[in-house]
């Protein structure tokens, strides 16, 4: 039935309440996700639990990661993964069964074979089998997980770096720091959820801790490793600290202003920013005060405390994890060794060595190692075979289809080696472990099933091992 009417003019324009009005409901509806957001933001009770369900999916068995990348490519045939048989083939091409298909870098197929001069040994009560350069690493073997069957799909640095980092390998996802951070929120109040420490940089730039499409508040906050650790940490000549808590206050006061009237939850987050910079100006210095340590303990990591080096970025690690820090993420630079390996090896993997193993062992004495996993490795491997430039200081090429990484901590096995490669490591040849596993594996460790810890962007779900990535059982208690 037609409206009766409908073809009149209604002789008196109806009015609307203002409060009732579509632009006065967005002002109202904006105010509330405001507040809501600046609540969930600022609410000292919980601290910043970012999990989507608000909580884990299962008992964590770690709180913490403490996850060191030797950017460039530690050579697994050289520290990890004895190769005896390079020997017979030494100076020789590999079998040609053995090298079809395979892609590399920069050298041919045909490369010729160059066995390791340093030798194997067993160590701890397992018998773990690891090189001469690392007697360190040695004595902590028996608390360690060696993943001797890495796979990965990227052989370039970038590519290969942000897809061990990010499970993706272009720039724009949240790195795996970052979603520690969403999953699992804040502990301290004053410090990050989610810092990083750098001895030279990634290959990747800031992109290697970014948030991606996640809330900037779980972005990666880098300390410096020389002078102030942040910038802008000391108040300005001339300003008291006084003066720049009432700048503080005048820029959160426009800011709340700002989030009502909008909405945006990135408001919401540069507030809580501005705040956490206040804490952060009391709370860091003693942090990165390392004088405060005893000295037997940084002469077992080899660190001096003014000068910038893995190992104080290793104690710092475990400093920040005993101040509740969730994600440490550690970048050491310099393992891309095209040439020069044999010359570099004697000295920068003791280095590497001393550093986390002391790290490994001060977490344990102090308690921290049951809750805090702790990672090492690169982002692919290095070749078998030799690759000669022309001044003749030889290296090893990238090697994406076997190669080692080490677990320890926070329910990882110890004395336990997964995985085998062939007898010339140029492929896995028993319980492969791709880095979307690895991934579900140290998500798994930290209470999430990786196929729940998800954030809707553009229209779909998104997660850090995409839509693949199995629990690796054998490696976890």
């Amino acid at each position: 039935m037609s409206n009766p009417r409908s073809d009149q003019q209604d002789p008196k324009p109806r009015r609307t309440h203002p409060r009732l009005g579509r632009r006065s409901l967005l002002q109202i509806g904006s105010f509330s996700l405001g507040a809501i957001a600046l609540e969930s933001l600022l609410a000292d009770e919980p601290l910043l639990r970012g999990a989507p369900g608000g909580g884990t999916h299962h008992a964590p068995r770690a709180r913490h990661v403490i996850y060191l990348h030797l950017a460039g490519g530690p050579s697994q045939v050289d520290l990890f993964d004895p190769k005896p048989a390079l020997a017979k083939y030494d100076g020789q091409p590999l079998p040609e069964s053995t090298r079809a298909g395979k892609q590399f870098a920069f050298i041919a197929a045909d490369a010729k074979v160059m066995a390791s001069p340093y030798a194997f040994r067993p160590y701890g009560r397992c018998g773990m089998q690891l090189s001469e350069l690392t007697p360190r690493l040695g004595d902590v073997a028996d608390d360690i997980t060696v993943i001797r069957s890495m796979v990965s799909s990227e052989f370039s640095h970038g590519a290969a770096e942000m897809f061990m980092l990010s499970g993706h390998a272009r720039i724009g996802r949240p790195t795996f720091g970052a979603w520690a951070s969403y999953g699992l929120g804040k502990l301290n109040a004053n410090l990050p959820s989610y810092v990083v420490l750098t001895n030279g940089n990634p290959f990747s730039g800031a992109s290697a801790w970014g948030a991606g499409f996640l809330p900037s508040i779980h972005q990666g906050v880098e300390f410096r490793n020389s002078g102030s650790p942040i910038h802008f940490l000391a108040d300005p000549e001339g300003m008291t600290r006084p003066d720049r808590e009432d700048v503080l206050h005048a820029i959160n006061t426009i800011n709340r202003h700002s989030l009502a009237a909008i909405g945006d939850p990135e408001i919401a987050t540069r507030i809580g920013q501005y705040e956490l910079a206040g804490r952060m100006q009391l709370a860091v210095p003693e942090l990165v005060r390392l004088e405060d340590e005893p000295r037997h303990v940084l002469e077992r990591y080899g660190a001096k405390p003014d000068q910038p080096s893995l190992a104080r970025n290793c104690l710092i690690a475990r400093r920040l994890v005993e101040r509740g820090v969730r994600f440490v993420q550690i970048f050491d630079s310099g393992w891309d060794h095209h040439t020069n390996i044999y010359k570099s090896y004697p000295v920068r993997v003791p280095r590497m060595d001393q550093a986390f193993a002391a790290l490994i062992h001060d977490l344990k004495q102090r308690g921290l190692l049951e809750h805090t996993l702790v990672v090492l490795g690169g982002e692919f491997g290095r070749t078998p075979m030799a690759q000669v430039p022309s001044s003749g200081d030889v290296g090893r090429d990238h090697h994406r289809d076997a190669f080692s990484m080490v677990l320890a901590g926070g329910g990882i096995r110890g004395g336990h080696v997964h995985g085998a490669t062939d007898d010339f490591c140029m492929a896995v040849t028993a319980a492969p472990v791709t880095v979307h596993d690895l991934h579900a594996t140290l998500l798994h460790q930290l209470g999430f099933d990786h196929r729940q810890l998800v954030f809707h962007h553009q229209g779909r779900d998104f997660r850090l091992t995409d839509v693949e990535g199995n629990l690796v059982h054998d490696v976890v208690l």
